[in-house]
């Protein structure tokens, strides 16, 4: 890692560090919208030349058979059947929580309202499966989908090079009573789910993380006429630590290589007062034992990252509020004695017993969050986000007479005379 003080660092350099690079450019920003438009337009013609092109494969029927699913569970070893069956009970258990009391207000006298929740009907889980098959992901978006009781939860994920799914994910779906997963990834399915295709019908909602294809067709069908709303845009993953002089640095060391392994646009970085710490745990991550599969990924993302040296734990603090972080570790004595003050993260882990990794699988909170600053204006995911609001009102004849100068008052206030007149026609002529 690059250490460097935060005392010394030009505004130039500092604004860089917090306009972390977007998940997608003009250039791709084209081609994205040109797949979306083709699939909008030419269906399952344009997703079998996409996968052609794209995959290298050629798929004649996109839909998981039922002889598939069923066959999942006898693929996969008893010990990551039991490793997902764990994760599923805790994430249920967390989410279960999420629900509000319902309760009507009587905000004035003979005046009712309240909320009623209601799922959204159709929604779209795309669960990445490229170079390293998500079946988390399933749990993450499929608990709440189902607690939420949508009536229609599809899956979208890419196949590999025999044109199959990973049996664990296919075991992950089935277990959450999924049954409709179609082998399709990468742009084209965000758009065949948005704007819906031959053979797989649009949905209202898409979820999910994936690299910048997915991540920038998102964003176009959710403002193209006929698309589908989404979670929120996700980027490439980011881990923020925070820690003091008292940290273990090889633990540090082992949480930034594992976000690292997510790809080498990951963003990491350490924040520490103590300068020591610092070449610690960069010493540190030039010794860890990496998978060769992916020690690479790893160490493109590293070269890129940054340890910076603060004048103490609370600058650290007002610099990882103006970051926002996905995920905010904190390596320090006593973390839960600053959490009032962490203002923006997507997620926070408190103390070196709780790893991020942990946290990507079986805490039971959601590990799809927001990035590239978002955790500023949005949540991590939730049954919520996979329900709406309707507003109900009653008002009695009492509860109208009550409110009745308020509202010709405004609306004449407005010129909106007829707005006036509905009031007043329920008491006299107009």
């Amino acid at each position: 890692m690059n250490i460097i003080k935060l005392r010394d660092i030009s505004s130039e350099v500092l604004q860089s560090l917090f306009n972390r690079p977007l998940s997608s450019d003009s250039g791709l920003d084209n081609k994205v919208k040109d797949i979306c438009l083709s699939v909008k337009k030419n269906g399952d013609t344009a997703l079998r030349k996409y996968t052609s092109e794209f995959d290298s494969i050629d798929i004649e029927d996109f839909r998981v058979s039922p002889d598939e699913m069923e066959r999942a569970s006898a693929q996969i070893e008893k010990a990551l059947t039991e490793a997902i069956n764990n994760a599923l009970e805790n994430i249920q258990k967390f989410h279960s929580a999420q629900f509000p009391t319902p309760e009507i207000i009587e905000t004035s006298p003979g005046i009712f309202c309240h909320r009623e929740l209601r799922s959204i009907e159709n929604v779209g889980l795309y669960v990445p499966g490229g170079s390293a098959p998500l079946i988390s992901t399933v749990l993450m978006l499929g608990v709440p989908a189902t607690l939420a009781e949508c009536e229609r939860t599809v899956i979208c994920t890419p196949p590999n090079s025999s044109g199959k799914i990973n049996p664990a994910i296919l075991y992950a779906a089935n277990l959450l009573g999924i049954s409709e997963v179609y082998k399709i990834g990468g742009a084209q399915a965000i758009a065949a789910m948005a704007y819906g295709t031959e053979s797989i019908p649009a949905v209202d909602k898409i979820f999910g993380p994936g690299n910048p294809y997915v991540t920038a067709a998102k964003k176009f069908v959710s403002t193209d006429s006929g698309g589908a709303s989404i979670d929120f845009p996700a980027g490439p993953t980011e881990l923020l630590i925070i820690a003091d002089k008292n940290a273990d640095p090889k633990l540090i060391a082992w949480d930034l290589a594992a976000q690292a392994e997510h790809g080498e646009n990951s963003n990491v970085l350490l924040l520490t007062d103590s300068q020591e710490i610092a070449g610690l745990v960069s010493e540190a991550l030039t010794n860890l034992p990496l998978d060769n599969a992916r020690k690479e990924i790893i160490l493109g993302c590293l070269e890129k990252s940054y340890a910076i040296v603060t004048n103490s734990i609370d600058e650290a603090i007002i610099f990882s509020n103006k970051y926002a972080p996905e995920h905010l570790s904190l390596h320090i004595e006593n973390p839960d004695s600053v959490s009032d003050n962490l203002k923006n993260a997507g997620t926070v882990f408190l103390g070196e017993f709780t790893p991020p990794a942990a946290g990507d699988y079986a805490t039971g909170a959601n590990h799809t969050l927001p990035t590239n600053g978002y955790a500023k204006s949005f949540s991590s995911l939730s049954v919520s986000d996979f329900q709406k609001f309707i507003t109900f009102q009653k008002i009695e004849e009492r509860g109208l007479e009550a409110v009745a100068t308020t509202v010709t008052t405004l609306a004449e206030a407005e010129s909106l005379f007829t707005h006036s007149g509905s009031i007043k026609a329920r008491f006299d002529d107009v």
